[in-house]
Order: structure tokens, then C-alpha cells, then sequence
């Protein structure tokens, strides 16, 4: 049995997890996890259900773990979850019961540990004013303070996670009086962390962002409906459902959207944007918009940086599929080195509960990266990816390359070393796994078994967004964290600082 001080609580924050020495370290994802990305609608008359269905869909890279839709249809609400892929969660006939005028929905990241039905969003709690049904991107690093202060309230939480404290917190307002918007407002003053949200109630849907706007949301109008808006966690939500981007929610900011339009609320005084660089390098799918752009023409800039930074003679560049990709034809461009297609990746690879045989685990990763041979072959390789977190997979990726024939293996990455962990939403190991933060560039070269290794530098990074450097969150590279962690929340992940203060 595991014991409750080594239990960790999952990003998304609706989930408890196993401590890393319990997992397969090894075939562990070898990238940070974004939490899991949120959508709303309101869209009197249209099916709200299926909308957001495909919502979700566009937003499935940002979560595997479990979906859920919640609508309103009136004063009832309709709503429904369960673990798994959204095209596996819902059906047409399970989205014909969720009739209504207004949606939300949450689709969240695959994770080592337990999980279970109960923990999928939306949250749903019952209020004076009839139920709300809540969804989260982010985490809050005050979340047992705020359990403490709804027990102080009369109020016991069901679980220990931070979605059903913001939930729980928005309806004890609501019960002691306020209304829907000064209820959430009052609770989002408590919440101290990173939180994007929607929120569905009887009366209409509200999107809020924490007072750094950490975790993006946009908000969209459809075009051809009067009174109609979409929120999500990208704009690629927007696309497929055929709304146009209108703009992003703003930090501190909370947007009310019911038959009158949208209401527009500061509700922070002093909001200070603090976006996820990480987001702009790879959560976020390329096609997603970020000040003005796809991603893809910033990724592709990363690329074109790093060739300025860390040129290498070369007879192709290849890319890590899908990330890397944009990076390296950025790269190709600025240096002259052809691009080529070198890794084909197996887009159908996802959870399987059939272990690899020994042999399988020892050949690489060619589950869901094969190289091509006669690409490869006797050819010097520059290999664009947008990270390495723990190495583990960069090494394997090595080994098959030389065994397809590549002669000369020089890894470029299109960020700087990750040598903190996020408390905002992202799933990274412990301090003491990040490979960058124990072991120099040229131990880690040695490690991974390449030739040569260069990462993009930080200004680098800053520079290609075209914009105030200082707009941006970039603490898994810096260490300089813009909310305050609370020293309990640090002791959980920062091992090596307080290993060093102890």
C-alpha cells in the first residue's frame, strides 16, 4: 500500500496518481503532459452536444484520459463522462440525450496510476440557484487551503482535488447570496495557481483566466448565427466547428455569455500576462493561432534561430514527428541542409494494456517512430526535436537511427534545457528526473549517443515570439516562478533546491 505522503495529485487536478518510483520510468512518455483543454458554447436552437463533441475532437491532443459534456436544456441539465477518447466516450445516441440551448466540455491527458470515471469533467455541484458544471485547464497551488477553508465552511469536499474546490467555493457564494458572476469572481480571488475555465449554469456560460492568463482560451463567434459564441482552449476548436476567432480571453479577465451577448469583466486589478511558452513550442496544435499567427510560422522561426545558434554540417535535416517537424524545415531554410522525411510515425499507437515483448522494449521506439532506411542511410543527420525531458526516448530514437544507417546523429532542440518542473498544469517529473537540470550538454550528448548536442537559447526562444519577453511564463527553463509556490507544493517536485537548502 502506498503510503497518503507519497501520493501526488495529478496537473489536472481531478485525479490522484501513483509516485514516480511505481511506474515504468523507461517507457514512460518522454515529454512534459499538458492537463487537458476545455470548450463551451452557447448557441440557442443548434445541437450544443454535438458541437462541442467536435470541439473536443479538435482538442484531443491535449487530453486521452477521459471526455465529458455537461449542457443545459432550460433549468435541467444533461451531462455525461467516462474515461477514454472522445469518439469512444460519445455515441450518437448518448449526444441525442444531452439536448439544450448552452454546452460545456473537458477532455483530459493520459496518465501513469489510477483513474477512475468519477474524476472525469465536468464537475457538477448543486447551488441555491439550481447546478453548475464546471471545467478546468491548470492547477492551483493553494488547494489544501482551500479545502481547509470550505471545511471551516461546513463544507466537506468529496475528493482532494483542485477543479471541485473552485466548484464547491463558486457555490458556497452562490448559497450565502451572490449570483452567478460575483460568486465566481469572489472564488477566483481565493484560487491562487493557473486556471482557465468554462462554466455552464442555467442562465448562461462564463470563460474566466487566472490573473496571468497561464493557460490560453479564445473566445469565437459563429458567423452565421446572431448571439452565438464558442470559448475554448484553441483556436483550432473554432475552425472545425466553423466559428471565427474573435479574440483571447484576456488574463484576469471573466466573459458572461447569455441571450444578451457577452459581458465583459476585469476582474483582477492588476493582470499580468504570463502565457505558457510551452504552449507556443508544443502543446498547442501548429494550426492553433497565438498573437496573430499559427504556430506553425513560431516553430518554424524556433528552427530558423537554432540554425543561426548551432549550424552543423549536415547532408539532411529530419524532424521529430509531429512536434519537431516545423522547427526543422525552419532549420532546413536558414542553413541550406535539405529537409527530409527520416521517422514515420504511427499516428494510430495509443493506450495499450498488451505489454511489448523484452525484444520490442530493447529495439527502440519503432511502436510509433519507424526510420526510413534509405533515407538514412550513410547520410550525416541533424535531428530537429522541441525537447528532451528525461532522455529516455531521445536515446532510443538515437539507436535506431545509426541502426538504419546514419552516419553522423547531431540532435538540435528548439527550446532551451527544462531544468524545473511546472506546478501549472503541465504533468514533469520530479526535479531529479529532468535530465537537464543533473547532467551538463555534453553529458547529456554522451548519454543519448549523439554526436553533437545544441539547444536553442533562452532569449532565442523569447525573441522568435515577436513579442515582450516578458509576457511569457518560462520557469521550467529559468526556475523563476510567477505565482509563489507554497514550500509544501515545492518539496513535491523542486528536489534538487531542497535538497540543497536541507
Amino acid at each position: 500500500m502506498i503510503p497518503d505522503s507519497d501520493l501526488r495529485l495529478d496537473p489536472c487536478a481531478d485525479l490522484v496518481r501513483l509516485p514516480s518510483n511505481v511506474s515504468d520510468r523507461e517507457d514512460a512518455i518522454d515529454k512534459p503532459e499538458e492537463a487537458c483543454g476545455v470548450f463551451g458554447i452557447y448557441a440557442p436552437g443548434q445541437e450544443v452536444a454535438k458541437l462541442t463533441y467536435f470541439g473536443l475532437y479538435a482538442l484531443q491532443h491535449r487530453g486521452q484520459e477521459s471526455a465529458g459534456i455537461a449542457t443545459f436544456d432550460g433549468r435541467q441539465l444533461h451531462e455525461h463522462r467516462d474515461m477514454g477518447l472522445v469518439s469512444h466516450v460519445f455515441s450518437p445516441e448518448i449526444l441525442q440525450k444531452l439536448p439544450g440551448q448552452l454546452a460545456i466540455g473537458h477532455t483530459r491527458y493520459s496518465t501513469t496510476g489510477s483513474s477512475r470515471r468519477c474524476n472525469a469533467q465536468p464537475v457538477i455541484v448543486e447551488t441555491r440557484l439550481g447546478k453548475l458544471a464546471l471545467a478546468h485547464n491548470g492547477n492551483l497551488v493553494n488547494t489544501t487551503q482551500l479545502r481547509e477553508y470550505l471545511i471551516g465552511m461546513g463544507v466537506e469536499p468529496t475528493t482532494t482535488i483542485d477543479s471541485e474546490m473552485i466548484a464547491l467555493i463558486i457555490a458556497a457564494e452562490v448559497n450565502a447570496g451572490k449570483g452567478w458572476v460575483d460568486a465566481t469572481i469572489a472564488a477566483c480571488k481565493q484560487c491562487v495557481g493557473a486556471f482557465s475555465l468554462t462554466i455552464a449554469t442555467p442562465d448562461g456560460i462564463m470563460a474566466i483566466r487566472d490573473t496571468y492568463g497561464i493557460r490560453p482560451l479564445v473566445l469565437g463567434v459563429m458567423p452565421d448565427h446572431i448571439g452565438h459564441y464558442v470559448v475554448a482552449s484553441e483556436t483550432c476548436a473554432l475552425d472545425i466547428i466553423g466559428a471565427d476567432y474573435d479574440r483571447d480571453v484576456k488574463p484576469g479577465e471573466l466573459l458572461w455569455i447569455d441571450e444578451n451577448g457577452v459581458e465583459e469583466i476585469n476582474w483582477a486589478p492588476a493582470p499580468e500576462p504570463k502565457l505558457c511558452i510551452f504552449e507556443m513550442i508544443y502543446f498547442a496544435r501548429p494550426d492553433s493561432w497565438v498573437n496573430d499567427e499559427s504556430l506553425y510560422s513560431y516553430r518554424m522561426r524556433l528552427g530558423k534561430q537554432l540554425a543561426k545558434e548551432s549550424f552543423h554540417a549536415a547532408d539532411i535535416v529530419i524532424g521529430v514527428p509531429d512536434s519537431g517537424i516545423p522547427a526543422a524545415i525552419g532549420f532546413s531554410e536558414a542553413s541550406g541542409i535539405p529537409y527530409a522525411e527520416g521517422l514515420i510515425k504511427n499516428r494510430y499507437v495509443g493506450r495499450t494494456f498488451i505489454q511489448p515483448t523484452q525484444e520490442m522494449r530493447e529495439s527502440g521506439i519503432r511502436m510509433k517512430l519507424n526510420p526510413l532506411r534509405d533515407v538514412l542511410k550513410g547520410k550525416r543527420v541533424i535531428v530537429i526535436d522541441d525537447s528532451i525531458v528525461r532522455g529516455t526516448t531521445s536515446r532510443k530514437l538515437v539507436k535506431a537511427l545509426r541502426d538504419a544507417g546514419a552516419t553522423e546523429i547531431h540532435m538540435r532542440i528548439s527550446s532551451p534545457p527544462v531544468t524545473h518542473p511546472c506546478f501549472y498544469g503541465i504533468d514533469t517529473d520530479t526535479q531529479d528526473q529532468l535530465i537537464a537540470a543533473t547532467k551538463s550538454v555534453a553529458e547529456i550528448a554522451e548519454q543519448i549517443g549523439v554526436d553533437t548536442l545544441s539547444y536553442l537559447s533562452w532569449d532565442g526562444m523569447l525573441t522568435a515570439t515577436n513579442r515582450d519577453p516578458n509576457s511569457f511564463c518560462s520557469a521550467c527553463f529559468t526556475g523563476d516562478y510567477p505565482v509563489e509556490i507554497p514550500d509544501g507544493v515545492k518539496k513535491s517536485k523542486l528536489m534538487l533546491e531542497m535538497g540543497a537548502r536541507g
